[in-house]
């Protein structure tokens, strides 16, 4: 017998943004293709057969703007995922790979390599590189949005778990300040694992049996549909 999804639920905290995305709104509302830009790490890239979740992105947002609201409407998702980069290394990056490409929105997705490279990164000078983007992104005519890292085996041994939920803390305080949004992946995979009783197994990649880092596909995939629900339930504030 094949092996089915388990069954997972979304609290509502999780698809419910707290700032709105005006430039995506009003993108969705022109003649142009909808941009969005996705910069961030591996998880971002993608690695080995699992589909990377900008893709996915860009299928789910296809099909749920590509509706009668918006039937010829075109959604671009562009990766600039690099894999073990931390927002130190991606700064740089920003002009030929954000705003070169003139997005609506951008999904930045940070602090993970932070944590699991602990001998390469320091926390603090990583949130500080996340704080000094966020000012760059926000001086731009895009919305911005933050993924923080991913709940997995790797970011949770004795070593990586308190600077996790420092990470993941950090990262809150700063988009806080800069008035942007979190999508919540690591409070998402948590609740998975301990209210759904879905497996780390399951979660991870099976092909990264040594480290224990990356995503599997279907948590990608069940990730990308929720972020998907939570840029569409975005509200549009004017500009």
């Amino acid at each position: 017998m094949p092996d089915s999804p388990p069954d997972v639920d979304v609290p509502v905290e999780f698809v419910s943004f707290k700032y709105p995305l005006p430039h995506l709104a009003k993108a969705l509302l022109g003649e142009s293709p909808v941009r969005i830009v996705a910069m961030g790490s591996s998880s971002t890239a993608g690695r080995g057969d699992v589909v990377p979740y900008p893709h996915r992105l860009e299928m789910y947002l296809r099909v749920q703007y590509g509706k009668e609201q918006f039937p010829n409407l075109k959604i671009d998702v562009i990766n600039r995922g690099k894999g073990n980069e931390e927002a130190t290394d991606e700064l740089p990056r920003f002009d030929a790979d954000i705003f070169a490409e003139k997005p609506s929105p951008v999904i930045w997705q940070v602090g993970t390599n932070a944590v699991f490279h602990n001998d390469r990164y320091n926390l603090d000078k990583v949130a500080q590189a996340i704080s000094a983007g966020l000012a760059r992104l926000r001086g731009q005519p895009m919305d911005v949005l933050l993924i923080d890292p991913q709940y997995v085996t790797a970011m949770l041994l004795d070593d990586k778990a308190d600077e996790s939920e420092r990470m993941v803390a950090l990262i809150a305080a700063a988009a806080d300040k800069a008035k942007v949004s979190v999508f919540r992946r690591w409070a998402l995979m948590r609740h998975w694992h301990v209210q759904n009783n879905i497996s780390f197994e399951r979660m991870i990649d099976p092909t990264d049996s040594q480290a224990k880092l990356h995503q599997s596909d279907w948590s990608t995939q069940r990730m990308s549909g929720v972020l998907c629900e939570a840029i569409a339930s975005a509200p549009a504030a004017a500009i």
